[in-house]
């Protein structure tokens, strides 16, 4: 295993959010979320295996924890008799179909900003000194809303698989896909300030 220089702390906190949040899960019986915590340790293990490959910074991989975290919390913690994630944090619009600002759309909002940023890291390598930011910044934004996509794919089939899971209806994934493009488009704006 290979860590670099104030990746211990990061390695840590994982372990221990897998842990708790993995216990709550299998405890709870919620098979939903013990498969998305299954997810999460794919994905931390493939990141710890690709390390020394992949120069993802810190603070990307704080983002991917805190990501992580938001998740587990939005799914296994009951606060007014209802999970996290249908929480409404600012009542900014409310129909009878759909209410913004969720706790689930922040989620989104943060989760593919660091799914992004992400898809930036490792393809820099790659880019050439003279790289069009503009059709760049484009087609990152695209790469972030397509591992949205690949979310609700992913969500689609634990609706198929599971007898009950969160997911929520149709409203819920065209407001989780608005989210995640916002997330994207943040990122990309971070992005290009970050380069000047």
């Amino acid at each position: 295993m290979f860590l670099k220089k104030g990746q211990l702390p990061i390695l840590i906190v994982n372990l221990i959010l897998i842990l708790v949040f993995g216990s709550i899960a299998i405890s709870r019986k919620n098979y939903e979320f013990v498969a998305y915590i299954g997810v999460i340790i794919f994905f931390f293990i493939l990141i710890l295996a690709t390390n020394k490959k992949h120069d993802l910074s810190n603070g990307i991989l704080w983002g991917l924890t805190t990501w992580a975290l938001m998740h587990m919390v939005g799914g296994l913690i009951i606060i007014k008799e209802q999970v996290v994630y249908k929480l409404t944090l600012i009542n900014l619009i409310e129909t009878s179909n759909f209410v913004i600002l969720r706790y689930d759309q922040f989620v989104h909002l943060i989760g593919f900003g660091v799914a992004t940023l992400i898809a930036y890291s490792l393809l820099k390598p790659y880019l050439n000194k003279k790289v069009n930011m503009k059709v760049l910044s484009i087609l990152i934004v695209l790469l972030g809303m397509g591992v949205g996509a690949l979310n609700e794919i992913i969500e689609f089939f634990a609706v198929l698989a599971l007898p009950e899971t969160g997911v929520g209806g149709y409203y819920n994934t065209m407001f989780d896909m608005v989210f995640n493009t916002l997330g994207a488009i943040l990122a990309v704006i971070w992005i290009n300030i970050k380069k000047d």
